[in-house]
């Protein structure tokens, strides 16, 4: 029951995910950080099959890293999303990647931008995207209350908000989420919302 979202604000873009480890009908996390740093001032939340999740966001995480350290610059968030699609589009015939992606990043001619990439391989820039069981009512709830140049107080009541409908709403809801936000000052967690912790494990 994954849930990942972002919307972008007043020169700012917010990317929150939940936090659980699932197989079939076990939880094995719930602190789970599905949201990755790329660089300086680019965030990756991903959803999908765990093992694809993490081996392809640590992939383009190590790529984008090569990009400037070859080139001495970095990649910008619309490179480094085109970038991700064509790697996506590239093996979606031989060996594809179960995996739903948004970025977010900040550049100074730009801005700060979002980017709404499937599993296969369509990309779109946007203002607010979701995936997984979690975006319908996401997506609903911003339909509703975003609108453009929100402030990053606006925007983090609306995720909150979001965050309280999944919780309400989905029968096998995660109970923990993660928030991060990029802006000029760059990419940083910005609060976990939390409503259970994990347990040890017994006689550990």
């Amino acid at each position: 029951m994954e849930s990942i979202f972002g919307l972008v604000g007043n020169d700012f873009a917010i990317v929150a995910a939940d936090t659980s480890a699932v197989h079939s009908i076990l939880v094995h996390k719930s602190n789970e950080d599905k949201i990755m740093v790329l660089d300086s001032h680019k965030l990756i939340a991903a959803s999908g099959e765990p093992g694809d999740r993490v081996q392809f966001t640590e992939y383009i995480q190590k790529n984008v890293s090569l990009y400037q350290f070859r080139n001495g610059i970095p990649l910008t968030t619309a490179a480094a999303a085109n970038f991700t699609r064509g790697e996506l589009a590239t093996a979606l015939r031989k060996n594809p990647y179960h995996v739903n992606i948004l970025m977010a990043g900040y550049d100074k001619e730009k801005g700060a931008e979002l980017y709404y990439i499937d599993y296969i391989a369509s990309l779109h820039k946007v203002e607010k995207g979701a995936f997984g069981y979690g975006s319908y009512f996401a997506l609903s709830l911003m339909d509703r209350l975003y609108h453009k140049g929100m402030s990053v107080e606006e925007a983090i009541a609306l995720v909150d908000k979001i965050i309280i409908e999944i919780r309400s709403r989905l029968v096998v809801a995660p109970p923990n989420f993660v928030i991060k936000i990029v802006d000029k000052d760059g990419a940083r967690e910005y609060a976990w919302r939390e409503s259970i912790k994990d347990a040890g494990v017994a006689g550990a």
